[in-house]
């Protein structure tokens, strides 16, 4: 009886230690989760540096404190690359890659469900993150194509614009139904009912439609141009304030949103405000209009980028390293904990949150699709810029000295390349031939 009694008690004890093993195992795993900051990700849609606070190009600039805000106490990246138009810079945040791997290189075209996305990496590589694009799609015309691409929720816009800003097409869970709620703010509306919904780390990517066109008016309370007539005729004939309405409505919303955020949630949050491309043409300032977007020039691939929150410990800097968007796909994984260094054609610039000098990037790339089949490449180190066109024509630019493309190196009469220009030429295409085997 004393030796069964003793085992007993060793039994007893044994599932004893282990039960409370497993209760601190889980008190352990929950920490952990709640050490890893929330992210949220805002596109805006056809914002170029010239419309931007904050840059220096530009003469009319939107009042937005809300980014402005953001920027004193973070990071404002000045040497961004995207692509030219939505469809191309969306698919390359998604997947890390380049729009030539994808088959993804313009508007109206499908990105394949068989890509990695980020949303999907993070699942597989067990980070414990929920996640949603709330927003502008237009990486297919399939309303499930989202949730076939990995991602938790999706509610917004599966198509490139909007008929109308008051008047547009929502999808929810596959299903389509009207929406009359100024875009701008229902997508707000979502963003925040999504993240009160959230009982751990998250990844929101919110992608705005504004201020793509049309350029619709937004309500009085959310801007602070002059008043305005709304009819169509008077938004063509000057379109410039009311594109500027639109940025101002979209600030006061993101004003709205990190303000349903609880404190402890903000202070634990990162927060990325990329444009997908540049300014539109009837809008864009300093660059000439064929230099916007619709452009491989600095005025269609160049787009601002401003980073704060949590574990971002420079504040009130500018970061000139050249950067891609296609980074932000190994970077975001790597605040969610993910331990990557680079993946695909995306480099983790994580550390350029903390410290400054450093060197993400020897080069940058980006492509522009003319719908003729063939692409315009350029390639770009700290100084020059190479650009072949599809018709076989080439350019070579000083961005140091010529930030708005005025004088291609290439075609300066009677005035050959130094030796510095011809290093340089030399290793920008050979870079690019390698990039594009």
């Amino acid at each position: 009886m004393k030796k069964s009694f003793s085992i007993f008690i060793v039994l007893v004890l044994w599932l004893s230690c282990t039960k409370n093993m497993d209760v601190a195992e889980n008190m352990n795993d929950e920490l952990e989760l709640i050490k890893k900051p929330n992210i949220l990700l805002v596109i805006a849609d056809d914002l170029g540096i010239d419309a931007m606070p904050g840059y220096s190009l530009g003469s009319v600039k939107p009042h937005m404190p809300n980014l402005e805000l953001l920027m004193n106490e973070g990071i404002r990246f000045n040497n961004v690359w995207s692509y030219g138009v939505c469809t191309p810079a969306r698919a390359s945040i998604l997947t890390g890659k380049y729009g030539f791997r994808t088959q993804v290189t313009r508007v109206g075209q499908t990105l394949s469900t068989s890509e990695m996305s980020l949303q999907k990496f993070l699942d597989v590589s067990n980070s414990g993150y929920s996640h949603a694009v709330i927003g502008k799609w237009h990486l297919s015309s399939q309303v499930n194509h989202p949730l076939s691409m990995g991602i938790g929720t999706f509610s917004g816009v599966i198509g490139g614009g909007l008929r109308s800003y008051w008047n547009w097409d929502l999808v929810e869970n596959g299903q389509t139904h009207n929406s009359t709620v100024y875009n701008t703010t229902k997508l707000t509306d979502l963003a925040i009912d999504w993240i009160i919904d959230q009982d751990q780390p998250w990844f929101l990517w919110l992608a705005y439609n504004a201020p793509h066109t049309p350029f619709h008016l937004p309500e009085s309370d959310l801007h602070y141009e002059d008043t305005l007539p709304s009819d169509d005729m008077s938004i063509e004939a000057n379109p410039l304030p009311y594109y500027m309405a639109m940025l101002e409505a979209m600030d006061t919303e993101m004003g709205r949103l990190l303000d349903a955020l609880s404190a402890e949630d903000l202070e634990n949050t990162v927060i990325i405000f990329i444009g997908d491309n540049g300014t539109p043409n009837n809008v864009v300032q300093d660059f000439s209009r064929r230099h916007a977007k619709n452009s491989i020039y600095e005025g269609g691939i160049r787009v601002p980028m401003v980073i704060s929150g949590k574990n971002v410990n420079r504040k009130g800097r500018y970061e000139e390293a050249l950067l891609n968007t296609t980074d932000l796909y190994a970077t975001i994984a790597s605040i969610a904990g993910v331990n990557v260094s680079d993946i695909n054609d995306s480099k983790n610039f994580e550390s350029l949150l903390g410290s400054p000098n450093l060197k993400v990037r020897d080069y940058a790339y980006a492509e522009w699709d003319n719908g003729a089949g063939d692409l315009d490449c350029a390639i770009r180190d700290e100084i020059y810029k190479y650009i072949t066109f599809a018709n076989g024509d080439e350019a070579f630019y000083n961005l140091k000295s010529d930030p708005l493309e005025t004088e291609n190196l290439l075609e300066v009469p009677q005035s050959p390349l130094t030796q510095a220009e011809a290093t340089a030429l030399a290793n920008l295409k050979n870079e690019l031939g390698k990039l594009k085997l």
